[in-house]
């Protein structure tokens, strides 16, 4: 092996494996919209935002930090919808901001697998409430228990301080999929509605973010976003590589060469032209006239006869004479040309195919 081409086997391999390392080491973030209002998908929640602003409510997208709610100066409601079921972890400052008075709604809190129906209609003050799910919130008493039946509770709260904590087992309580049923839009609507309190929906947690928080963080454009993932000491490594073929002055980067232009057979267009007009206008007569006197022309040669057509019977004297067997099968290929009549596609063919064989016999004779 060359050692040019070495060197270009070794630099496709590198790239092959750069790339790959890329894709797996890259977040995967195809669950990250589940949940989102500004997803359209059956589990956004696309349709209940709209709803609720349909309804004149003050529900606005929450795309900053969570320590930022502590600058409210009135009391908050954030919903938070997990893009998966999730155990609920509760920091320190978290808890804190809850106990002063504010409320946080999280839906999609993993609990135990009960003995449930995996599809229920639950009995609400908004109307029956449709709920996909097994997982149930047990040992609760009733006054916690918001939503539920005898299997345990789906929706439940819990006091903190001068604030509270609502948990749903199901991250689908309102999303865009339950849009026939809104009796699940109204119970949603009516559980974040909280007097007085500014009302959140947390964007946060699925990625979307304010500008200014964009460029706190360096990411408020193209090359500050690339610089911090993994795609960016790939694409160095990449345009090193690339440096490195061009000095090398490989060959693909060489001038381009130019093809030669293929000849074109004019007989041989003329006849494919011709026969695809006579193959549409369906004039199997016509090239039975001129094959037919071509083949008998080539067969006469092959039998010493000279080059001018010979009548029918003479030209099947010939034949007998020369090769010792009747000329019934010369005869009806003969009769064929000389009736001068259009036959199918499929005659045709097997008109040919005679010619064919008498030619091959006319050959060894």
């Amino acid at each position: 092996m060359k050692s040019s081409n070495r060197l270009v086997w070794l630099i496709a391999i590198a790239l092959v494996v750069i790339i790959l390392l890329t894709l797996i080491a890259a977040p995967s973030g195809s669950k990250i919209n589940s949940g989102s209002t500004y997803s359209r998908a059956p589990d956004g929640y696309g349709a209940w935002y709209a709803f609720m602003q349909d309804r004149g409510s003050t529900i606005k997208r929450w795309q900053k930090p969570f320590q930022e709610l502590k600058t409210q100066k009135r009391p908050v409601t954030l919903l938070q919808i997990y893009s998966q079921l999730s155990e609920p972890i509760f920091l320190s400052e978290e808890r804190e901001w809850v106990k002063a008075g504010n409320t946080l709604i999280i839906l999609g809190v993993r609990e135990r697998v009960s003995a449930a129906e995996f599809s229920t209609m639950q009995k609400s003050p908004s109307g029956d409430v449709k709920i996909e799910t097994r997982r149930r919130k047990s040992s609760l008493s009733k006054d916690k228990i918001s939503l539920g039946d005898r299997f345990g509770a789906v929706v439940w709260e819990e006091k903190q301080g001068n604030g509270k904590v609502i948990f749903s087992t199901t991250p689908y309580l309102a999303a865009n999929a339950y849009q026939d049923y809104l009796s699940n839009f109204q119970y949603l609507a009516d559980l974040v509605n909280q007097k007085g309190n500014l009302l959140f929906v947390d964007e946060y947690i699925h990625g979307h973010k304010d500008a200014d928080v964009r460029k706190s963080e360096g990411r408020d454009d193209i090359f500050s976003y690339l610089a911090q993932t993994p795609l960016f000491p790939a694409l160095i490594q990449i345009g090193v590589l690339l440096t490195v073929l061009v000095w090398a002055k490989n060959r693909r980067f060489d001038t381009l060469a130019t093809l030669d232009t293929p000849k074109l057979d004019n007989s041989t267009a003329y006849i494919q032209a011709l026969a695809a007009v006579l193959q549409k206008a369906e004039s199997t007569d016509f090239a039975i006239e001129m094959v037919g006197k071509e083949e008998q022309l080539q067969l006469q040669k092959a039998l010493g006869l000279g080059s001018e057509l010979l009548d029918r019977q003479t030209l099947i004297n010939a034949w007998q004479q020369q090769t010792g067997t009747t000329g019934a099968e010369l005869n009806a290929v003969l009769q064929q040309q000389y009736r001068k009549r259009r036959i199918s596609e499929r005659e045709l063919i097997g008109w040919l195919q005679k010619w064919q064989t008498l030619r091959m016999k006319g050959n060894r004779k």
